[in-house]
This record gives structure tokens, sequence and C-alpha cells, in this order.
């Protein structure tokens, strides 16, 4: 593998060396290890995660040596450079029509993917559900018995390569139509409420206590959140600016995934 990764960072640093022997089959080496989830683009290590940014490379390499082709899937057709994954009996994977999975993602055996989208580069986990017209970007990263409700959108986050991707953690909901990107991380067993949009620059407000305090980038674990909204003066007057708030913790009650509902219940909170 440490051969693999030093063939994969020479090639990233002069293009020029792409044709020569070998180098193109390293690369959808690469790609390969990644669809059958013996690499990832990004893992957990301890309480943070690492970034293979190397494996990154190998995906933005993969693109430019691929020749367009023509895809028939019964009456339907597709033109792209990247297959279909395959095989999902055999890795016990429920895909529902018209759910699709690019060569060079990861689904995990008990994964759910209902009609939705699963891009190059991510790793899904065992138990979850990508609901309807859910999308998971590139090298975006989903844990085990995760709900991505319908609507979904997870971003990719495929350059630069030290850039981490999208990170939902194991045993998290996410509700309808809730948009996570630019790298945010939603830590273990967070629930988001609908609508709740988060980037790297968006105010996630932890409103429980006496004072205000401010994340960016993270949602904390087991925070129940919300969309919401806070004044900010502009030089043509205030206006509301789009947020999220913490209001609350996941209860003991609401653990199990079946109930992961109620934990938004709980606060009145629109799934």
């Amino acid at each position: 593998m440490q051969e693999l990764k030093l063939l994969i960072d020479s090639l990233w640093d002069d293009r020029t060396l792409i044709n020569a022997v070998g180098a193109k089959e390293a690369i959808r080496e690469v790609v390969a290890l990644i669809d059958q989830g013996k690499l990832r683009v990004a893992e957990p290590v301890g309480d943070g995660w690492k970034v293979n940014d190397w494996v990154k490379k190998a995906i933005v390499m993969y693109f430019p040596i691929q020749q367009m082709e023509t895809i028939e899937v019964g009456p339907f057709e597709f033109h792209d450079k990247i297959p279909l994954k395959k095989n999902y009996a055999a890795h016990g994977v429920r895909v529902v029509p018209h759910a699709i999975a690019r060569y060079g993602s990861f689904i995990e055996s008990g994964a759910i993917l209902m009609p939705s989208y699963v891009n190059i580069g991510a790793w899904v986990g065992t138990g979850t559900m990508v609901d309807t017209w859910a999308t998971v970007g590139s090298c975006a990263q989903i844990g085990r018995h995760v709900h991505l409700s319908g609507g979904v959108g997870i971003g990719g986050v495929l350059e630069p390569p030290q850039a981490s991707p999208t990170i939902i953690e194991d045993n998290c909901f996410i509700g309808s139509r809730c948009i996570v990107v630019e790298g945010v991380r939603v830590r273990k067993e967070a629930v988001l409420g609908a609508n709740v949009v988060l980037t790297q620059s968006t105010h996630i407000i932890d409103v429980t206590g006496d004072e205000p305090v401010i994340y960016r980038g993270e949602v904390p674990e087991r925070s129940v959140v919300i969309p919401g909204s806070y004044t900010k003066k502009f030089p043509a007057g205030e206006y509301h600016v789009n947020c999220a708030l913490i209001i609350g913790q996941r209860k003991s009650s609401t653990d199990n995934k079946v109930s992961l509902n109620q934990a938004l219940r709980e606060y009145n909170v629109a799934v």
C-alpha cells in the first residue's frame, strides 16, 4: 500500500508520468480498493478523522484516464466515464429503483438505498438508509445506522486533496431537505430538523444555556438542531442571516433508531 501511495503522489506531482507503464493501472487499483471498502478517503482516528489525501488524488486522476461510454440499464441509457456499482445482492445491500451508486463508492452490507444517488469516493455504513432523492456527494463519509431523510443533500469535497470531506457520523438523523456541505462534520447521534443548512461559515449556535455558544463546521454529539436566523448589519441595513440552533440534546428515550423522529417531536420540531 505504501508503494501505491508513493506512486500516486508522484503522478499527482508530475502529470506527464500518467502515461508511463503501470501508472493508469495504479490509479484504477486505488479506485477498485475504494469500491471494495478496503480504502477510504477519510477514516476515524480516535476522536478525529484522518484524510487520506493520496486516495483523493487518485480519484481526481481517475476521471481523465477514463473514456466516455454508453451504459444501458434496461430501457435507460447513460453516457459517462464512471461505471455504476453492481452485485448488490452479493454484498447484502438493498437498492430500490431508481437508486444509483457510482463505481468507486462503497456501500456496506445492510445499508438501504431508496431512489437516491451516491457519488464516487463516498462511504455509506451498515444500517444506514439513504432515503428518496437524497444525494451523497463525492468522498462524503456516512456512518452506520444513519438516516438521510428525503431530499437531503450531503455535499462532495474532492479538491483540494487535503480538505476534509463532509462527514455524518454514526447514529445521526438528518431531517428532510437538510443540506450539509463544505466538509462540515456532524458528530455521533446528532439530530438535524428539516431544512437545516450547514456550511463552514454557518453559525451553529447552542442556545440551551444562559449565553449563546457558537460552533462552525461541526455539530457536537447528540445535539438536536433546527434552522434559525440572526440579525447582521450591512451597509444597506440590518438583515436576517440563516443559522442553525442547537436547542437541546437527544434523550435516552430516543436512542433507538426507530424513535429518532421523536427526538424532534419532543422539541416540537418538524421532521
